[in-house]
C-alpha cells in the first residue's frame, strides 16, 4: 500500500505512454477535476496558483513525486539541523552583545513574522504558484542567514530576525500546503510529518555541531554555513516542479485568465486585492504592536508608565479591532487574508484555539528560558542542556508518527486529539512539581518525554481536522489560519515569558546576590556566560540559581493554565470520519462528513465522485 501514489489525492489523472492519448485522458481528468472542486467556477474564479498546481498535479508520475518528496525531506533535514544549531547559539550571540535577556524579544520578533508571515506566503503561493512561493521563501531565508552572521549588535541581529523566520516560515507552510495538494486526507497525516523526521537525528546532532563551531570558530559560522547548504537541498523540488509546469503548459492544462488590466496600475490594483495588503498591514501591525512592548516594558524607562509603550500597546489594540472589520468586507478584501467564514465552522474554530493555547503553554515551559536554566541551575554543558531541551523534538516526532498510522488505519482523529491534551498537561504538571535544584536526570528528561508525546498526538490530528474543514480553494488559508494560530500563541507566550523574566531576576539578584556581588547584578542579568562564571556552591551561585528557580517555577504555572481550554476545545471538534470526505463539493461546508450520525444533517454530506 503505498504512501506517495499519483493517483491518490483528488486532483490526479493516470498517465499513459503515448502523448497524444495522455494529453486528451488529462484534459478529461482536468475537466472533472475542475467541477469537483468549484462547481460552477471559471478560470477567473480560482487563483492562479491553485490553477497551476491542479494542472501540475495531472502530470505526476510516481517517479517525479518521489523525487519531490526527497527533496522536501532534504529541506526540512537542513532546516530542522540548523534550528538545533543556532537555538544553542542564540543565547551566546545575544550574550556577546550583552544583552542575554533578550532572548525573549528575539523569540517574540520571530513568532510574530512566523505569525503574520503565513497567511500572505500562502496567498502568494494561491496567485502565483507554489514553484514561486519556494524561491521567494529561500531567498529570504539565506538573506536572514547572512545578516545574522555579520551583524554586529543586538539591533541588527533583532532585525534579521525578520529574514529569517519569514524564509523559515514561509518554507514550513509550503511544505505543509504542497503534501496537502499531493495526497488524500488519509495519507495526509504521515505525509504531513515528512518535515518532522529529521527531528529523530538533528535533535541530537544540532546541540553537538553547537558545542563544535563555539569551540572551532565563532557563533557567527553556526549561522553563515547554512546560506550556502539550503538552496543546495531545495534544487531538486525546484527542478521538478519546474518541469511539470511547463508539462502542463505544453498540454494547455493551465488556462489562460481573462486579461481584465493589462496597466501598471491595474496590475498592482489586482495584486494589492490578491495578496489582500491592506488585510497583511493590519495583521502585522497589531501582532507587533501589542507583543514587543511585553517584552520591552519590563527594561523600559518608567515601564508601563513609558508613553511609547502605551501608545504601541493602543495602536495595536485598535489595528486588532479593524482587522475582521477589513477582512469581512468584500469591496476592501475581496480576495482576504483570513479567511474568517471558516471559524464559523467549530472544528475549525476549536482547532485554531487549541493549537493557539497548546503553543502558548510550550513557551511558558520548553522555550525560551529551559536552555538557560538547565545551565545555570543544573550546571549542565551546551551539548547536554540543547539535547534536553531538544528531546521534545524527538519524542513529539515520534508520536506523531505513531498517531498518524492510527489515524490512517482508524478513520478517525479527534480521540487522539483528546488523549494527547491529557498527556502534554501531565508532563506540564510533572515540570512544575518534579523539576527542581537537585532534581535527577531522569526526572528532568522523563518529564520532557511526557510533554513531548503530548505535543505530538495533539499538534497532526488537529491541523488534519483544520484542512479538511476547507476546500482545495482554501486548504492553503486553512493550513496558513492554523499555523498563524499556533504561531500567534507562541508570540504571546514568548512575550509574557520574556516580561517576567525581565521584571522577576533582576529584582530576585538584587534580592538575594551578597552585598559584595549585588554590583554585578546586572551584568548577570545581561551575559549567561557571567552567570555560569561563579562556581556551584558559592554564595553568588546560589543566589542566582534560586532566582532562576523561583522564575522558573513562575512561568511553568502559567504554562499549566493555558492548558485548561484544551480538552474541552478538542471535544468541540467533530469526530469526521475521514475515508468519506475530500475536496468535490461546492458547497463550502458539504463536503464534510462527520463520524456521528446526529450531526450529519448540521454539516451536510458529500456528494460522491
Amino acid at each position: 500500500m503505498p504512501i506517495i501514489d499519483p493517483r491518490s489525492g483528488p486532483s490526479y489523472g493516470t498517465m499513459e505512454p503515448d502523448m497524444e492519448h495522455e494529453r486528451e485522458q488529462l484534459l478529461r481528468d482536468e475537466s472533472e477535476v475542475e467541477g469537483q472542486t468549484t462547481g460552477q467556477s471559471t478560470p477567473d474564479d480560482i487563483q492562479e496558483g491553485v490553477q497551476k498546481i491542479e494542472a501540475i498535479n495531472l502530470t505526476w508520475t510516481a517517479k517525479s513525486l518521489m523525487v519531490a518528496y526527497v527533496s522536501i525531506f532534504l529541506m526540512a533535514f537542513c532546516t530542522s539541523l540548523e534550528g538545533q544549531t543556532v537555538m544553542s547559539l542564540s543565547a551566546y550571540a545575544t550574550s556577546a552583545f550583552s544583552k542575554h535577556s533578550l532572548i525573549s524579544t528575539v523569540l517574540v520578533i520571530q513568532n510574530v513574522v512566523n505569525a503574520v508571515i503565513k497567511p500572505p506566503m500562502a496567498k502568494v503561493a494561491d496567485v502565483f504558484g507554489r514553484f514561486e512561493a519556494f524561491c521567494l521563501s529561500i531567498l529570504i531565508y539565506v538573506l536572514g542567514y547572512i545578516q545574522m552572521a555579520g551583524s554586529t549588535n543586538v539591533q541588527t541581529y533583532a532585525s534579521a530576525q525578520i529574514f529569517y523566520s519569514a524564509g523559515s516560515t514561509g518554507l514550513q507552510i509550503l511544505q505543509q500546503v504542497f503534501i496537502a495538494d499531493s495526497s488524500d486526507l488519509l495519507n495526509r497525516a504521515f505525509l504531513a510529518l515528512l518535515p518532522e523526521f529529521p527531528f529523530l537525528v538533528t535533535v541530537w546532532l544540532g546541540p553537538t555541531i553547537a558545542g563544535a563551531v563555539l569551540r572551532t570558530s565563532s557563533w557567527r559560522w553556526g549561522y553563515g554555513m547554512w546560506a550556502v547548504i539550503l538552496p543546495a537541498s531545495f534544487l531538486p523540488l525546484a527542478l521538478t516542479l519546474l518541469f511539470n509546469q511547463r508539462k502542463a503548459q505544453r498540454l494547455n492544462l493551465i488556462k489562460k485568465r481573462t486579461k481584465r488590466h493589462t496597466s501598471f496600475v491595474g496590475i498592482l490594483r489586482r495584486t494589492w486585492y490578491d495578496l489582500d495588503v491592506g488585510g497583511l498591514v493590519l495583521l502585522s501591525a497589531a501582532v507587533t504592536l501589542i507583543l514587543v512592548p511585553l517584552t520591552l516594558a519590563a527594561t523600559a524607562k518608567n515601564g508601563w508608565k513609558n508613553a511609547g509603550i502605551l501608545v504601541m500597546m493602543v495602536l495595536g489594540v485598535a489595528c486588532l479591532c479593524l482587522l475582521p472589520l477589513w477582512e469581512s468586507n468584500k469591496k476592501l478584501a475581496p480576495k482576504p487574508l483570513l479567511s474568517l467564514h471558516l471559524l464559523k465552522q467549530k472544528t475549525a474554530l476549536a482547532g485554531c484555539a487549541l493549537a493557539f493555547w497548546y503553543f502558548m503553554a510550550f513557551y511558558f515551559s520548553v522555550q525560551p528560558y529551559l536552555y538557560s536554566y538547565l545551565q545555570v541551575v543544573q550546571g549542565y554543558d551546551v551539548a547536554t542542556a540543547g539535547r534536553v531541551t531538544q528531546t521534545f523534538a524527538f519524542t513529539s516526532t515520534i508520536a506523531a508518527f505513531s498517531v498518524s498510522l492510527l489515524i490512517k488505519y482508524t478513520r478517525r482523529y479527534r480521540i487522539y486529539v483528546t488523549i494527547g491534551c491529557v498527556v502534554y498537561m501531565t508532563g506540564l504538571v510533572l515540570m512544575l512539581t518534579c523539576r527542581g535544584e537537585g532534581a535527577s536526570h531522569l526526572q528532568i528528561l522523563g518529564t520532557q518525554v511526557i510533554v513531548g508525546i503530548g505535543g505530538g498526538l495533539v499538534n497532526v490530528p488537529v491541523q488534519l481536522g483544520v484542512q479538511a474543514s476547507a476546500s482545495h480553494q482554501e486548504v492553503a488559508a486553512a493550513t496558513a489560519m492554523f499555523l498563524t494560530s499556533m504561531e500567534m500563541g507562541g508570540a504571546v507566550g514568548a512575550a509574557i515569558s520574556g516580561a517576567v523574566w525581565s521584571s522577576a531576576i533582576p529584582h530576585k539578584l538584587l534580592q538575594y546576590l551578597p552585598e559584595e556581588t549585588k554590583g554585578q547584578a546586572g551584568d548577570i542579568f545581561g551575559k549567561l556566560t557571567t552567570a555560569l562564571s561563579y562556581p556551584m556552591g558559592s554564595p553568588t551561585r546560589i543566589a542566582i540559581n534560586r532566582a532562576y528557580q523561583e522564575t522558573m517555577h513562575r512561568l511553568l504555572t502559567l504554562a499549566v493554565i493555558a492548558t485548561l481550554p484544551l480538552i474541552p476545545l478538542s471535544l468541540i471538534m467533530v469526530n469526521y470520519k475521514l475515508d468519506k470526505m475530500g475536496y468535490g463539493n461546492s458547497e463550502p461546508q458539504g463536503h464534510l462528513v462527520p463520524a456521528e450520525p446526529e450531526q450529519s444533517s448540521e454539516d451536510g454530506h458529500s456528494k460522491r465522485t
